[in-house]
């Protein structure tokens, strides 16, 4: 197992004998199909009772999140993940901003938790999408989830953007790929991030999908190497040998999240 954080960070948490009673704040960071990590990490947290007070995603991290959030169990969001296809997800579309739409994901969303606000999560939870006409990063906690969830997924350039108040919203791990900032700035304690991406190891492009797929993997983690130092402690589950659009070792990545939690719980109850 990788850990991405500070020897510093690291060291604050050996001081602590157990994990605080208060639970943890959760953020769970961006990488596609990687993102079956994620259901790995809440199973080994929900086994060992370990709480979740607050939860934020980008990207598929803003989906794994909102459906936790929700109340649906790692069981259940796994069933989710299984059974989504490419085609369940997206449609095209006539528009100048892309030609894909990823509306049918709203649907998805919406179908499973229902039409459901910020305001009415079980757990508090936070998601990340960009403002593509300013470049600013957008902290989405308020409105439709199913809405915020489209948008902090949309890849720029494929999807055509999601329109919330009156702004163009694409993925969120453009600017934030490891959600730690909308838990610092709610003053969370004890802030947990979930790294998809900090073992990626780079492959020779072998069409003009994997050449954009890698142009925007190298920006997303130069930045997301600083911005997780925010956080007490980072997840990074050995997955550079997955690919990020390979569905058919789910199972496998779930249980890489799994065990890289597992190992460290043990660490930090010992």
């Amino acid at each position: 197992m990788n850990f991405s954080g500070t020897w510093e960070n690291l060291s604050k948490l050996w001081e602590k004998t157990q994990l605080p009673e208060e639970g943890i704040s959760l953020a769970l960071g961006g990488g596609a199909v990687l993102g079956a990590a994620h259901i790995g990490v809440l199973k080994a947290l929900d086994e060992n009772n370990i709480k979740i007070s607050a939860i934020s995603g980008t990207s598929i991290g803003a989906l794994i999140a909102s459906l936790y959030a929700f109340g649906k169990k790692p069981s259940q969001i796994e069933e989710f993940i299984a059974e989504l296809e490419w085609l369940d997800v997206t449609g095209f579309t006539l528009s100048k901003y892309g030609i894909l739409s990823n509306e049918e994901l709203g649907k998805h969303v919406t179908k499973h938790i229902g039409a459901v606000d910020f305001s009415e999560a079980d757990i508090p939870l936070s998601l990340i999408a960009t403002d593509i006409s300013e470049g600013k990063k957008i902290i989405l906690n308020t409105g439709r989830v199913s809405q915020a969830v489209m948008a902090s997924t949309c890849i720029p350039g494929i999807f055509v953007p999601v329109e919330i108040d009156d702004r163009l919203l694409v993925d969120g791990g453009l600017v934030e790929n490891v959600p730690v900032s909308p838990l610092s700035d709610s003053g969370c304690n004890f802030i947990v991030g979930v790294d998809l991406n900090a073992g990626h190891q780079y492959q020779r492009p072998k069409d003009i999908i994997d050449v954009f797929v890698n142009a925007i993997d190298i920006a997303i983690d130069n930045v997301t190497r600083s911005q997780t130092t925010e956080a007490d402690l980072v997840i990074a589950p050995e997955l550079g040998s997955y690919s990020r659009r390979d569905t058919s070792r789910i199972t496998e990545l779930i249980n890489e999240g799994y065990e890289g939690a597992c190992k460290l719980i043990v660490k930090l109850k010992s």
